[in-house]
């Protein structure tokens, strides 16, 4: 079996006496999407920012590419091809949206010369076109979101994490967020995106997990996650009806 661009076995982490995530075990194989989703204080930000290297595990295994990667830091994770977009956009407010998506771009070797790269984002995104030389602090939060994704077109990932691409944003935006996230599955982009938007996460994805305080009560099938009613109103606050 082909080891997965990303899994994690039996991880454990706590804030202080606090566990946060307990025995967690989850797996993304190259070029699929998977969906992590669950209700407030989950744990879903917290998986997150452990794989990225934001947070020390306490116990169990974090491989990515085949090797572990207990103990890496962010920025040599981001070396390695691993991109997080986190909650809250992450992109550096003091710089403008060229020198975000120069930053980007030279934090490892990328396929394509820098002007080729960014003529591909600015084609996609329009409006950064227009705002290339504006600081990304007096953007929009809609207009962040997307900086913060365009960094997966100027330097595509091996994998791509996700966190809360919904959050703050106007219902326009968060359809645009997830154009755009629709568009990198289609590409065959590995991610994994974490979302308190339980139906859209899980239409975007190939597979899911539910978390529930901390631990996975669920996964599967994308699919069968979202076709399961007792699951979604029982565990994740969703009507049979949302329409979200």
């Amino acid at each position: 079996m082909t080891a997965p661009v990303l899994e994690t076995r039996s991880l454990s982490v706590a804030y202080g006496p606090i566990r946060a995530l307990s025995g967690v075990s989850i797996r993304i194989a190259e070029g699929e999407t998977v969906a992590v989703v669950g209700a407030n204080g989950a744990g879903k930000t917290t998986l997150m920012k452990a794989l990225s290297g934001l947070l020390p595990a306490q116990s169990g295994e974090i491989a990515f590419q085949g090797r572990s990667i207990k103990g890496r830091g962010p920025h040599d994770l981001a070396r390695a091809g691993m991109l997080h977009v986190p909650e809250g956009r992450g992109t550096l407010g003091t710089l403008t949206v060229e020198e975000n998506l120069r930053i980007a771009y030279d934090v490892r070797p990328a396929r394509l010369g820098y002007d080729e790269a960014t003529a591909a984002v600015f084609a996609r995104f329009p409006r950064l076109a227009d705002r290339r030389r504006q600081r990304a602090s007096s953007m929009s939060g809609g207009e962040q979101q997307m900086l913060a994704l365009a960094r997966a077109i100027v330097n595509p990932p091996a994998m791509l994490l996700v966190d809360e691409p919904s959050l703050g944003l106007s219902p326009l935006m968060v359809k645009e967020a997830f154009n755009v996230l629709h568009e990198f599955r289609d590409r065959g982009t590995t991610m994994l995106v974490v979302e308190q938007n339980v139906r859209s996460a899980l239409r975007l994805a190939d597979r899911g997990y539910v978390l529930r305080q901390g631990e996975v009560i669920a996964s599967g099938p994308a699919a069968e996650l979202l076709a399961d009613d007792q699951l979604l109103n029982r565990y994740l606050g969703t009507r049979t009806k949302e329409g979200a």
